[in-house]
């Protein structure tokens, strides 16, 4: 079971782990031990409440498919297990990011110091630029 907070819970039965080779370096143990973890996970046929369904489809990631499955390799580790253990909890963080509600933004104006700072710091900016481009007296 992979639990995502103390209500959502994901059975085992719903997550797909598959051992494969993993690519890149490593010598001959990367040819013969399959130590990676491609993990599947099927969005609308899972245990998960409706709203976090949509919310996860409608998410823009590369790692959720066209048809609704989200695809995970882990190959960090030279352990299978390790690998399982972080595919897990990559998922978990993909659903999390649903779960959690974001805090609405309220707009606000800049101060009325911070507006004369600014301008101040224009006019200096012009002046000191004015500076260079001043002509020469020795005429």
């Amino acid at each position: 079971m992979l639990k995502i907070t103390s209500r959502i819970i994901i059975p085992e039965n719903e997550i797909e782990l598959v051992a494969v080779r993993a690519q890149g370096p490593g010598g001959q143990n990367v040819n013969k031990v399959a130590s990676a973890i491609h993990l599947r996970f099927d969005i609308q046929s899972s245990s998960l409440p409706e709203r976090y369904k949509q919310q996860l489809l409608a998410k823009k990631d590369k790692r959720i498919s066209k048809v609704g499955i989200i695809v995970i390799k882990a190959q960090n580790f030279r352990h299978q297990d390790r690998n399982k253990a972080e595919a897990l909890d990559r998922l978990a963080l993909l659903i999390r990011s649903v779960i959690t509600r974001k805090k609405a933004r309220i707009a606000t104006l800049p101060s009325a110091t911070h507006r004369r700072q600014r301008l101040d710091s224009k006019v200096r900016r012009g002046r000191l630029k004015q500076l260079r481009h001043s002509k020469p007296d020795y005429e």
